[in-house]
């Protein structure tokens, strides 16, 4: 008896064993695993150049950046709103990774600039300075701010603001560099020991040398349509597959209210905006706004974990301002370019800023009123120009999936 249940427990095993190789033979390669062999040859990979396949490794990106799973949804004003400036359309977004807060003094001034100070040019290191000079007012005393907003530790999470679209651009192309940099030492570190080795592992096919060729991130401030679509933060909330009518018109919230309905946040105002003429933080004791910026974590994040979509200040986008872009751009993966061919001569270049300067800033600042934050709303300044409720924040393209 006790043979006959060896016997059994033993067949048993053994054909969840031949189950389980039969399915590990069926797997299909991917990014991360690609086999092998050529799915289209036959042929081995190899380090020769003609079928030399890089290393697959999950695709890397800078703290505290928000996975934002692509979809389809309708850009433009919900609420209050210029429907000439802001008409509704209906778009879909791929994936993509957004910096879950905007970039802030401690980033910029400590980081950014003092790396330039110290391994670029003079002349470099002084075209990214902000202008510190947007915080003076002719008939306002705000000239405290003018020196030291940047440089006390009080500030240190506080938007950086008197950036301009170049600069911020620039910002985002010394990331790119920074980031690939250390992630080639990174890599180059991990295959020291494998240098006069070619792994012969399914999926690792390159050499453990400088060749090792790294994936390029591409880090850059994120289009307009994208920027809408990660406010909205709609994903989870469609139904039957088709893009909701309704959407959000604020990031925060319910998306309807400009306070909080529940817990903490009750009665509260759920982002740093102006709240009416005069009326920047409220009465003394009942005050949860805040004059002018304000630490980018004050405030709730959206449902996507993104802080500040709609208040503190406004935020560059990469698409050049055309009034009529909702109406002509693309649905997929929209962006106006600044080549793009468009009736620009239509427009008198002396008496108009429509011109392939003129960039698109999004979301209310501390100093506008509420019908800025509604998400559709835009609005647009020279790409050299800056001011004191602009910031911005960065993006970059998920490049597909690594498992």
């Amino acid at each position: 008896m006790k043979k006959l249940s060896y016997l059994i427990s033993t067949t048993f095993l053994l054909i969840l064993l031949i189950s389980y190789l039969a399915g590990c033979g069926d797997t299909k390669p991917t990014g991360s695993k690609p086999g092998k062999r050529s799915t289209a040859t036959g042929i081995p990979f190899s380090q020769e150049d003609l079928l030399r396949i890089k290393s697959s490794k999950k695709q890397k990106i800078a703290p505290d950046m928000v996975y934002v799973e692509g979809g389809s949804t309708i850009m433009g004003v919900f609420g209050e709103g210029n429907v000439t400036n802001s008409p509704k359309k209906e778009v879909t977004v791929t994936s993509f990774y957004m910096k879950e807060r905007e970039v802030v003094n401690l980033d910029y001034y400590i980081e950014y600039l003092g790396d330039l100070q110290r391994n670029s040019s003079d002349e470099e290191y002084k075209a990214a300075l902000p202008n510190q000079n947007v915080w003076i007012s002719d008939l306002g005393y705000n000239d405290p701010y003018v020196n030291s907003y940047s440089k006390e530790p009080g500030f240190y999470f506080y938007p950086v603001v008197g950036v301009t679209w170049t600069q911020a651009n620039n910002y985002c192309i010394w990331l790119t560099k920074r980031m690939n940099s250390q992630q080639n030492e990174d890599e180059n570190t991990d295959d020291q020991d494998d240098t006069d080795e070619v792994s012969t592992e399914e999926g690792n096919t390159d050499e453990g040398n400088e060749q090792n060729e790294s994936s390029v991130l591409g880090y850059r401030l994120p289009t307009e349509a994208e920027w809408e679509y990660a406010a909205r933060a709609m994903v989870g909330t469609q139904s039957l597959d088709f893009v909701q009518s309704t959407q959000r018109v604020y990031p925060w919230g319910d998306g309807l209210s400009l306070r909080g309905k529940e817990g903490e946040w009750k009665g509260k105002y759920l982002a740093n905006f102006k709240r009416s003429k005069g009326t920047y933080k409220g009465v003394p004791g009942e005050s949860n706004s805040s004059a002018p910026t304000t630490n980018v974590y004050q405030y709730p994040a959206n449902d996507l974990g993104l802080y500040d979509m709609g208040g503190n200040v406004s935020e560059w986008v990469s698409d050049i301002y055309r009034p009529l872009s909702f109406q002509d751009f693309d649905d997929f993966n929209p962006i106006r370019r600044d080549d793009t061919l468009d009736p620009e001569k239509d427009y008198d270049q002396n008496n108009s800023l429509i011109n392939n300067r003129a960039r698109v800033y999004k979301g209310a600042s501390w100093k506008d009123c509420a019908y800025w934050a509604q998400i559709g709303t835009r609005r647009f300044l020279d790409q050299d120009s800056s001011r004191a409720t602009i910031g911005f924040r960065y993006a970059m393209t998920s490049m597909g999936e690594m498992d």
